[in-house]
């Protein structure tokens, strides 16, 4: 079955491996970004863009949610799935970060997937069917290995939240999970450890070894068929056993 895909922060890193991966299987994936040149652009690189509808939609913005629903029932007349990528990354240490950043990653990364979820989830549940995937991460299951404490607050809200609305739309065709990696081989990494220490990160990972971005992208595409119907509620580990269950 061929759904209709969105994917926010789609233009780059694993928001962008996501929405590729959707695209090389035929599905009409609307690559989401915080402008529409990125998200242009993105489609411009792609080697499946016949399948890539760019939208801007920046996730700190409630009006580009109610946009974008309106934009895609006029252009689809439907969603299928919904993958909650965008967020914003700081190592600060906790002890410097200031309550502007605090703010600024909270309302990027919590708020921005509270409403997306409440609102485009919303209208899944009107359509009577909808696969919502979170992007959590390991650091809000054990408070971060790089990452800012900022960050791995709003990913482990972001896991509370998964368990939220899928209670909320359960009955109603649709299902809302979340995907909690770890250490990826990923341009973000890469910014956050340095090469002098990356060797040690590595070294710290029980699996030796970064994840992989294409992974996590079959994942989504897992958790988002329509047999994926019994699964809501939950969050899939996938961290190079740092973090066990």
């Amino acid at each position: 079955m061929k759904q209709v895909v969105l994917v926010t922060g789609a233009a780059s890193g694993l928001g962008n491996v996501i929405a590729e991966y959707f695209a090389a299987q035929g599905h009409q994936v609307i690559l989401s970004a915080s402008t529409l040149e990125k998200a242009e652009q993105a489609k411009a690189r792609s080697p499946h863009a016949e399948n890539l509808f760019p939208l801007k939609l920046d996730i700190s913005v409630e009006a580009d949610f109610h946009a974008a629903v309106q934009w895609i029932q006029q252009t689809f007349s439907k969603l299928d799935v919904l993958i909650n990528n965008a967020t914003m990354t700081k190592a600060t240490p906790v002890l410097e970060i200031s309550a502007a950043d605090f703010d600024m990653i909270t309302q990027v990364n919590q708020r921005g997937t509270f409403q997306s979820c409440q609102i485009i989830g919303k209208y899944m549940a009107a359509q009577g069917y909808g696969r919502i995937v979170n992007m959590a991460s390991l650091a809000g299951q054990n408070g971060g290995t790089a990452t800012g404490a900022h960050y791995a607050a709003t990913k482990g809200a972001i896991i509370t939240l998964t368990k939220i609305f899928a209670k909320e739309f359960a009955a109603q065709g649709v299902t809302v999970n979340a995907i909690a990696p770890g250490p990826m081989e990923s341009p973000i990494v890469h910014s956050v450890v340095s090469d002098e220490k990356m060797a040690q990160f590595i070294q710290n990972i029980p699996v030796k070894a970064l994840g992989s971005m294409e992974f996590i992208a079959e994942t989504c595409a897992l958790l988002a068929s329509p047999s994926a119907a019994f699964v809501t509620g939950a969050t899939w580990d996938i961290n190079g056993g740092l973090f066990m269950r």
